[in-house]
């Protein structure tokens, strides 16, 4: 499966935080702002995700929903959650299709280790399910702002 700009987003469902299972085609009608992530409770993802926290009220106000993704079983992404007291929901995707659908399931080397794992990166689905823009290898800082600019510009 390939996934491009302007083309159908692919649709898939994973257990959530919230216990339930969630599909992104539960959110037509909402923009989505989908982020992968390699791992909860580390510093860069829960900057990432305190980022989107802070920022949530914005994005609910563009009628956009975040969610965040990662390899983290449920039971991590809860504790994940009430220690950050993040408002959204974080998607459990430990067999990791998603992100290899996405194509953000990648070749590592850090520090002298070789892995595979999330590649950080960012996509914005429309109202119609449409991926609209996409942000690979992303650093952190001013990264949630930047897509939020980028709903308020253009969608």
């Amino acid at each position: 499966m390939t996934i491009e700009v302007g083309k159908q987003a692919p649709d898939f469902t994973l257990p959530a935080s919230n216990g339930e299972s969630v599909s992104l085609s539960d959110f037509k009608g909402k923009n989505v702002v989908l982020y992968f992530y390699p791992k909860d409770m580390t510093p860069g993802c829960t900057t990432e995700a305190c980022d989107f926290r802070d920022n949530h009220e914005s994005f609910k106000e563009l009628d956009a929903v975040i969610l965040g993704v990662s390899p983290d079983p449920v039971d991590r992404h809860e504790k994940f959650i009430e220690k950050h007291d993040l408002p959204f929901l974080l998607l459990a995707d430990e067999e990791h299709k998603v992100a290899e659908d996405y194509d953000v399931w990648k070749f590592k080397k850090n520090f002298g280790k070789e892995y595979y794992g999330i590649e950080r990166s960012t996509f914005i689905i429309d109202q119609e399910g449409h991926l609209v823009k996409e942000w690979r290898k992303v650093r952190v800082k001013d990264h949630v702002e930047e897509a939020l600019d980028y709903i308020k510009e253009n969608l």
